[in-house]
């Protein structure tokens, strides 16, 4: 069987097509466009109009995919920025009108089930307790559980903090300056001291997402983004705080240049960083670097019935 998962967040819309194998899956087509649906959301409680159209016409590009390929099951969830609008009414009838299906907007507790379930399911023999941050682009999650035999939880909390929302309300420099960096480590701060995670009994650090695996190819200096030179990469806690410093203190233009940089997730990735390097002051263990996540959970779960 072929499904199709599609993960909308805030900074992007990623798809993925997939076969089920013994015990896995198999890749047949993996993209992302990055549409910043969560635009101003912060701020005004509502998509904006140039937002929504560019999400709705990467919808209508993965259609095209899904169609040629001949997916039997499609799932598509939104998250943090579409349970913020207002008017996401305009992005269910446009995610239905382009890709014959209803738009869910999962709750925080599904989507780090579903990271968790997609990162440990590619790294199932890690050491536990194991910690899994998705740093999205509104909400981060934090998931606490083990692998084997099978993915299992045991705390799992949504934080309202992401590399879009964080951006947008403190980091207004360009380049941020030290009081914006401060009030914005503060904020997250206080957001992670309450998070009823005990870091200090991590024995494994995962990373998911466009932030870590950003992160881990800026890291390694790759002339260009290399999925296979990111999975299973390791960032040292010292590294990670070097480069969230550098990014800190660099313009966005000087971030855009760096070889591995999307163009258009230059803006945020320092606002990122600094979340993962305050769970990385933390917690005692570097930093893995998982490809898979919420959309491997998600082509699971239809594969599952």
């Amino acid at each position: 069987m072929r499904v199709a998962a599609i993960d909308c967040g805030t900074n992007s819309v990623r798809l993925l097509v997939a076969e089920g194998t013994d015990g896995g899956l198999a890749d047949l087509n993996r993209r992302l466009i990055l549409t910043r649906l969560g635009q101003g959301v912060d701020a005004t409680g509502r998509f904006h109009p140039d937002a929504l159209a560019r999400t709705l016409d990467a919808f209508a590009e993965y259609s095209e995919v899904i169609a040629g390929l001949g997916v039997e099951r499609v799932r598509l969830v939104a998250t943090s920025a579409a349970r913020d609008a207002d008017n996401r009414e305009e992005f269910f009838a446009g995610a239905r009108a382009r890709l014959g299906v209803d738009a869910e907007i999962i709750t925080g507790d599904e989507e780090a089930r579903l990271s968790f379930t997609g990162a440990l399911t590619a790294l199932p023999d890690v050491a536990a307790p194991a910690l899994v941050m998705d740093i999205g682009g509104g909400s981060t999650e934090l998931i606490t559980g083990s692998g084997s035999p099978t993915p299992t939880i045991d705390h799992a909390i949504s934080l309202n903090i992401g590399s879009v929302r964080v951006r947008e309300r403190f980091l207004a420099g360009d380049p941020p300056t030290d009081d914006e960096i401060a009030a914005a480590a503060d904020y997250v701060d206080g957001l992670l001291d309450g998070a009823g995670v005990d870091f200090s009994a991590v024995q494994t650090w995962i990373g998911v997402g466009g932030t870590a695996t950003s992160l881990s190819a800026l890291d390694q200096h790759l002339p260009a983004y290399d999925r296979a030179a990111v999975h299973g990469s390791t960032m040292t806690r010292a590294d990670l705080h070097s480069l969230t410093t550098s990014l800190l203190t660099s313009t966005i233009e000087q971030v855009r240049a760096l070889p591995s940089m999307h163009p258009k997730r230059a803006d945020v990735i320092c606002a990122g960083a600094l979340i993962a390097d305050r769970v990385g002051a933390r917690v005692g263990v570097d930093l893995t670097i998982s490809e898979s996540d919420i959309l491997d959970g998600l082509a699971l779960g239809l594969l599952a019935g």
